[in-house]
């Protein structure tokens, strides 16, 4: 099956598209950016040709009308635990390297005794926070395993009596050695441990789980080959693509805003380390923009310091802002001057979900800012990037502009934070198309997946 890939590599996150030779989204994938550009570009590509044979069972599950009743849910439990494999196996690796650095720096037995312990209770929770009918909290290995680590590792620290700093150091230390390599394990390995774990949870025949299980493996098994590669985003410059290849991330985003909403006249998208504003026509093509190319305040990164400053998961600070009461009225979105003025706000007894809740405030604000420098807001109009995920921003936004503009339409996909890479397969397609599908075929990402 010939396939169209868009790569996104974002300053924090880079995410992959796969569509086929009509246009339809085959596959999706996602990971942090971490320090190696090179890394992130391949895991990103991988899951999304992980995502797409899923989806191709799926398919092929429908297709099989003895099957489909009972097993129709299984695709969906099958991808939560090939994620669950995935999962533990990076536990595992995470547990060991940490174990081999608190070595190397002396650490005392009761330290030792003390990660132990931590990583033996976030392996037994791994199940759970896996289970089908649980609800996914982050996309990201290294955002899951800090939440954890550092509720486990403060409770664990505490009873042992040791120092959590020294526990939260060798953490640090270890996290980005491990989010940097590339997982070892076989496809065809993690499937068939996920398929192992899934089969129970129907009530299947002999037969049918032989079926199931051969298409599995022919899902596995399909030939998947990579036509054309286009590439956008912050580190851009950095993929190995021709420059023919390559796309701003402003063209990328109206396009993929526009794919996904056909109405859409004016797109958001906060990203980790840029805001932009941008207009489109009826066709998705880029009529104006605005972006704050200078500095990341109210962005992702912003978002994620305030996570670590107060010590929890960057997929909880939404929730929190949530239950707000008063919103505390923030005077900087600076990062630099972020950590004082939080710690000033609770020194005086505010509430961190008052204070979260002004937070997310200040940080639409400075995006209404951008809105109106771009030509304002008009019907309809599309939030994208990671921070559309946070239901705390887009309330605010939401309120922001029926403030500023009154009723508008507000568009926010599930998948919007795909939208870049989807804009960049889009243009991957249409560079494949007719006569010059053969001469464009040959890039450094071609080839069988």
């Amino acid at each position: 099956m010939k396939c169209f890939v868009g790569i996104d590599l974002g300053s924090t996150t880079t995410k992959a598209v796969v569509l086929d030779a009509s246009g339809a989204v085959l596959g999706r994938g996602i990971t942090n950016s971490r320090s190696n550009y090179d890394v992130a570009c391949e895991i990103a590509r991988n899951e999304a040709f992980l995502d797409a044979r899923v989806n191709l069972l799926q398919r092929a599950v429908e297709d099989k009308p003895e099957l489909t009743e009972k097993a129709r849910g299984l695709p969906y439990v099958l991808r939560r635990n090939f994620q669950r494999a995935q999962h533990v196996h990076l536990l595992r690796e995470l547990e060991e390297t940490c174990t081999v650095n608190a070595r190397r720096a002396g650490a005392a037995p009761d330290v030792m005794d003390a990660l132990r312990e931590v990583f033996d209770q976030m392996e037994n929770r791994t199940c759970k926070a896996f289970d089908q009918n649980a609800r996914p909290r982050s996309d990201f290995f290294r955002d899951l395993a800090s939440a954890e680590y550092m509720r486990l590792g403060q409770i664990v620290a505490r009873r042992r009596r040791v120092e959590f700093e020294v526990l939260l150091g060798i953490f640090d230390k270890s996290i980005i050695a491990v989010e940097s390599s590339v997982p070892e394990t076989s496809l065809q390995e993690t499937m068939e441990k996920a398929l192992e774990h899934s089969l129970p949870l129907f009530d299947l025949s002999a037969d049918a789980q032989r079926a199931l299980k051969g298409l599995v493996d022919a899902a596995v098994a399909r030939r998947l080959t990579t036509a054309v590669t286009v590439g956008t985003g912050y580190g851009r410059a950095r993929l190995p693509f021709l420059k023919e290849f390559i796309r701003s991330e402003i063209l990328c985003h109206g396009l993929g805003a526009h794919a996904l909403f056909p109405g859409t006249r004016t797109v958001l998208d906060i990203g980790g380390q840029d805001t932009k504003a941008i207009q489109v026509d009826a066709d998705g093509v880029v009529t104006s923009f605005q972006m704050n190319d200078r500095c990341a305040a109210g962005c992702g990164r912003y978002l994620g310091y305030i996570a670590d400053e107060m010590n929890i998961g960057l997929h909880e600070l939404g929730p929190i802002a949530q239950e707000a009461r008063k919103r505390v009225r923030i005077n900087s979105t600076c990062t630099v001057f972020a950590g004082a003025e939080l710690r000033d706000r609770l020194a005086l007894g505010q509430r961190r979900e008052d204070i979260l809740g002004g937070l997310h405030r200040a940080i639409m604000l400075r995006a209404m800012s951008l809105l109106s420098r771009s030509g304002g807001i008009h019907d309809e109009f599309t939030f994208t990037g990671g921070v559309a995920k946070n239901a705390a921003a887009v309330m605010a936004l939401g309120e922001l502009v029926e403030e500023n503009y009154g009723e508008r339409k507000i568009n926010v996909s599930p998948d919007s934070i795909y939208t870049g890479a989807l804009g960049a397969a889009i243009y991957a397609r249409r560079a494949g198309a007719g006569d010059r599908e053969e001469q464009l075929a040959v890039t450094a990402a071609g080839g069988a997946r």
